[in-house]
């Protein structure tokens, strides 16, 4: 009876419904994407108060804990996610009928899945929609209650958000055509060139691939069919582009260079990229142009939660730090109130790993830690920090420095009475890692962002397919199969979109990929928002031996 009196009332509340289209038309196009995109996005009035709803049936809740783009995505594509099915809320797609099949893609699994798991509609007309969305009745008289909540929005903020959700996904993005897709990638001048090429050559061998199969589809019906079953149609038939974006001089001139770029040819979408310095300005040069990045290689990524465009390999140097904290944190019978003494060098990498380090402990421990700071050109004072050793007895000494400090870091180890953890960052040591003294091996652990070296073999066919004969040893193994995600990705979503070339949907396609297991990362997941895939890092020692390799001494620490 409860759940009856409300549907009544919701009835009530909306029918029958007018779209007051004066008040309506009052408001210019930009008006109408502004009001109606808070409303899909944030579910909040244009008067500022949450948008009111029932859920589970009779339950009221705010919209803004259940707004439009948790279950049908930025884009409005919607998603098929396991058995919960979130269907498009366009108005391209809901003013079309449904049915079980999509012409001419019946046989293209990524379109099959999607046709077969939603039930076929008639067209929805501005009145059904109304009532679908204030009382969770389709077109077919199918209630959606038990997934999807009924909101209660009067006429003209109704209008509103069906205007809106008309230009929503609408037209396709800037780069891409019936016939291209456009890309590029952004190299910071000065880069090793050796990392350029491993960066850039996994993406022009991709292009030129791509490029390939459109060509000899048309020339022969075997490997046309053979491509179709995989990519259908549209995207068989689409060539792709790269351009090489260089950015030079001081990162205050980037954003000019990039407007030059972006002016001369608009891209769909930004692939990988590389610097080891700067890369704010291309970050905020994406939000701006709402322009998707996708796995720029960088060590000092923006980390800004609220960020959209850009999704990144991992938090970058940061990660180290915070993931030895965790760690650090997680042995809370070695600290006893013990202090832990940190030591980093004052450069950009050492206070990276000092800021990531210190934020993590803050959130996990309650114990000081005693910073000191290492000046440019400093040697670290062996003789000072035993003596402070001594007298504060640490938990653990973490030192964030170069492989100069490897010398101090033995005798550091070496402390008379001293039962303490010693730690540092493996990948700043970079190939002295693997010269450790034998009496250091036991004593000294390292974190370690990626799967360990010899674990990685098993992927180095993949890697090799693309290398057009040429060996592996030709190249940074790091950056070449950072690149190498960024293909695997880039196909993975370009295959969900369905020929749906929208800059939005090809993030929200990136976001509903399963977690994944490529080269280099132990493991990369995704999901709605999230902008960093690889959230984990190890801690390692190394083993005995002449060829000693990396041992684990914790699982994958997750942030």
């Amino acid at each position: 009876m409860k759940l009856f009196l409300s549907l009544l009332f919701l009835a009530t509340f909306v029918l029958p419904f007018n779209l007051y289209a004066a008040k309506v038309d009052d408001l210019s196009p930009q008006q109408i994407r502004q009001l109606g995109e808070r409303m899909y996005r944030e579910g909040v009035l244009p008067n500022g108060e949450p948008i009111q709803a029932f859920a589970a049936g009779d339950i009221p809740v705010e919209g803004t804990s259940f707004t439009c783009i948790s279950c049908h995505l930025r884009s409005g594509l919607g998603a098929i996610e396991g058995t919960v099915i979130s269907p498009p809320a366009t108005g391209k797609i809901l003013y079309e009928e449904r049915t079980t099949s999509i012409k001419g893609n019946e046989y293209v699994p990524s379109y099959h899945s999607y046709a077969v798991n939603l039930p076929p509609r008639p067209a929805y007309t501005d009145e059904t929609l109304a009532k679908m969305i204030a009382s969770g009745v389709d077109p077919n008289g199918r209630s959606t209650m038990a997934i999807m909540p009924r909101f209660q929005i009067d006429d003209e903020n109704m209008a509103i958000l069906i205007a809106y959700l008309k230009t929503l996904s609408a037209e396709l993005s800037v780069g891409a055509t019936k016939e291209m897709l456009h890309f590029a990638t952004v190299i910071v001048d000065g880069t090793d060139p050796a990392e350029i090429e491993s960066m850039v050559l996994p993406l022009q061998f991709s292009v030129d691939r791509k490029n390939s199969l459109a060509t000899a589809s048309k020339n022969n019906d075997r490997i046309a069919r053979m491509a179709y079953n995989m990519l259908g149609p549209d995207l068989l038939a689409k060539r792709f582009s790269l351009e090489r974006w260089v950015l030079k001089g001081p990162s205050s001139t980037w954003r000019a260079q990039l407007e030059a770029y972006y002016k001369a040819n608009p891209v769909f979408a930004l692939l990988g990229g590389i610097s080891h310095g700067d890369w704010a300005p291309v970050h905020r040069f994406c939000e701006d142009k709402q322009l998707p990045d996708i796995f720029p290689q960088v060590d000092y990524p923006v980390l800004d939660e609220s960020s959209w465009q850009t999704i990144y390999l991992s938090r970058g140097i940061r990660q180290e730090g915070e993931a030895a904290a965790r760690y650090l944190a997680g042995m809370s019978e070695l600290f006893k109130d013990r202090p832990v003494i940190q030591v980093s060098r004052n450069s950009r990498r050492g206070s990276a790993l000092k800021a990531g380090f210190n934020a993590s402990w803050a959130q996990k421990h309650k114990t000081p830690v005693l910073d000191i700071s290492l000046p440019a050109g400093v040697a670290l004072n062996v003789k000072q920090l035993s003596k402070i050793i001594k007298t504060q007895n640490p938990a653990a000494v973490v030192v964030w420095d170069d492989a100069s400090a490897l010398p101090a870091l033995q005798k550091i180890a070496q402390t008379e009475g001293w039962k303490g953890l010693l730690l540092t960052s493996g990948t700043w040591l970079g190939d002295k890692i693997w010269t450790l003294p034998a009496d250091m091996r036991k004593k000294l652990y390292l974190t370690w962002p990626y799967r360990l070296p010899h674990e990685n073999a098993r992927f180095n066919i993949s890697l090799k397919r693309i290398l057009s004969g040429r060996s592996l040893d030709d190249f940074n193994f790091e950056v070449i199969s950072k690149s190498y995600i960024t293909n695997e990705v880039l196909g993975k979503a370009l295959k969900d979109m369905r020929g749906e070339y929208y800059r939005d949907f090809f993030l929200d396609s990136i976001d509903m990929l399963p977690d994944t297991y490529f080269p280099l990362y132990e493991r990369l997941s995704f999901g709605q928002g999230q902008r960093f895939a690889s959230k984990g890092c190890f801690i390692v020692q190394l083993g005995k031996g002449e060829n000693p390799q990396l041992e684990r001494r914790s699982e994958w620490v997750t942030r």
